[in-house]
């Protein structure tokens, strides 16, 4: 506003937010005093007035007042009760940087350097144009002619939200229309910084939309009981189709994980509780069933093996029984041998006695050795007869009818074995052998001599 005096005099009033709240700041700009007020009505400052100062005031260091301002109107022209006059540069540039540092604004400063960390990279343009890589270290940057892109090669992760929100017909569908919601988190590494500067604009925010849209292609692709058994074949699906997006950018997708899944309301909850108590009723009538066709089975298998045990042992007794037949009668046959041979034996010691001296027995000395052992026989079968303890005795038939010889006596003749016996015993003492053996000729000449009795 201008001055009484007729020169001019110009009030700048700055208003600076410093954490949260107003300032307002005027600087009062003049280089003459305020002339000594006059009394003709026409006066723009009053004695009371803030701005009002006298020829005695220090007129060669300009004024800064700081007012904050009232609680509700940010931008106010009122004064302060107590309002802080600074007449040195140097204090007033104290109190402003004090302000500014305890409301802990950055005031951004342009250097000619710049720092370049350790896993990160620099693209550095000069004019916008004509990229250069920046390895880690300290580099020369001027303002306004350089622009400067960093880059972190180190790997990191973006967070996938859910990707069902509401309604639910934007939700995604797995392959059985289950409506679910779904996150997870997207690890990468950039391996190529001239392609994720320069061939994508914004390489954080499209790797994100690109992990959202592939979450919602991939799952459509998986039934719920799929994504709940093998998370990790949706994650390493996930992993492929990312990565091939996102090579493009000089990105590389290291892995994905699934963080939570889950039905996007109640109402599907429900519905996929009473699915699994249907599945699980399903199973353990399965179960059921299997193990009434297991027992059965078994009872199966128990009859089988008792009949085939019996089986076996029929056959391993038949097996028993005719093996003892057949080693019986082997014994029998060779015990028949045995006494056909011996029976021989004597027939032919009886009828080489019988026989001339010097000759060869013939058929009739050999009949009458036969009928002499046949009657040695019959005496011991009378004996053993006689012996025992029956109350029945049976006796041979006629001589004659077993082929014997027509003079034979008749077998019910008792003392026909007397006699038979008598003439052995004389033969023998005839022919002074002594030793009390009877030899076929005795046994011959005793019948005979029985026969002719």
């Amino acid at each position: 506003m201008p001055g009484t005096c007729g020169f001019p005099f110009h009030s700048l009033r700055l208003c600076i937010t410093i954490g949260g709240t107003a300032a307002d700041v005027h600087f009062a700009l003049f280089s003459l005093p305020y002339p000594p007020p006059v009394d003709d009505g026409k006066r723009h400052f009053s004695p009371d007035h803030p701005h009002y100062r006298t020829r005695n005031d220090d007129v060669n260091v300009p004024t800064i007042r700081i007012e904050p301002p009232p609680p509700v109107e940010v931008y106010s022209s009122q004064p302060l009760r107590s309002p802080v006059c600074l007449s040195s540069p140097s204090a007033v540039r104290a109190a402003s940087g004090s302000r500014i540092r305890a409301s802990g604004v950055i005031v951004p400063r342009r250097t000619f350097l710049t720092i370049i960390q350790q896993g990160k990279e620099g693209w550095q343009l000069s004019l916008s144009r004509d990229p250069k890589r920046l390895a880690p270290g300290l580099h020369i940057n001027i303002p306004i002619y350089h622009s400067l892109n960093k880059i972190d090669l180190r790997e990191s992760s973006i967070s996938i939200p859910n990707i069902c929100p509401r309604p639910i017909c934007r939700a995604t569908v797995t392959a059985d229309n289950v409506p679910v919601l779904c996150s997870g988190s997207l690890f990468y590494r950039i391996v190529d910084g001239y392609k994720a500067c320069f061939a994508i604009s914004d390489v954080q925010n499209n790797i994100r939309n690109t992990g959202t849209s592939a979450m919602r292609s991939v799952l459509g692709h998986f039934t719920y009981d799929q994504v709940i058994g093998d998370r990790n074949e949706l994650n390493k699906r996930l992993n492929i189709v990312i990565g091939s997006s996102i090579v493009n950018w000089g990105v590389e997708c290291t892995r994905f994980e699934v963080q939570s899944f889950q039905p996007a309301n109640r109402e599907v909850e429900r519905q996929l509780e009473l699915q699994m108590e249907a599945e699980r009723n399903r199973r353990k009538q399965l179960l059921d069933t299997q193990a009434r066709n297991n027992v059965a089975e078994g009872q199966k298998q128990r009859v089988i093996l008792e009949s085939e045990a019996h089986l076996a042992a029929k056959s391993n007794e038949a097996d028993a029984a005719f093996k003892t037949v057949v080693r019986e009668a082997e014994a029998r046959q060779q015990q028949a041998l045995m006494e056909a041979t011996a029976l021989a034996q004597q027939i032919d010691g009886v009828a080489t006695a019988v026989a001339a001296p010097g000759s060869k027995p013939g058929p009739a000395e050999r009949r009458e050795a036969l009928s002499a052992l046949v009657e040695l026989r019959r005496l011991e079968q009378l004996r053993a007869i006689a012996n025992g303890t029956g109350n029945t005795t049976y006796f041979f038939g006629d001589r004659a009818a077993m082929g014997l010889g027509a003079g034979a006596a008749d077998a019910f003749n008792v003392d026909y074995a007397e006699q038979v016996k008598g003439g052995l015993a004389r033969n023998a003492h005839m022919k002074g052998t002594g030793t009390g053996k009877v030899d076929g000729g005795a046994a011959v000449g005793a019948v005979d001599e029985a026969g002719h009795l």
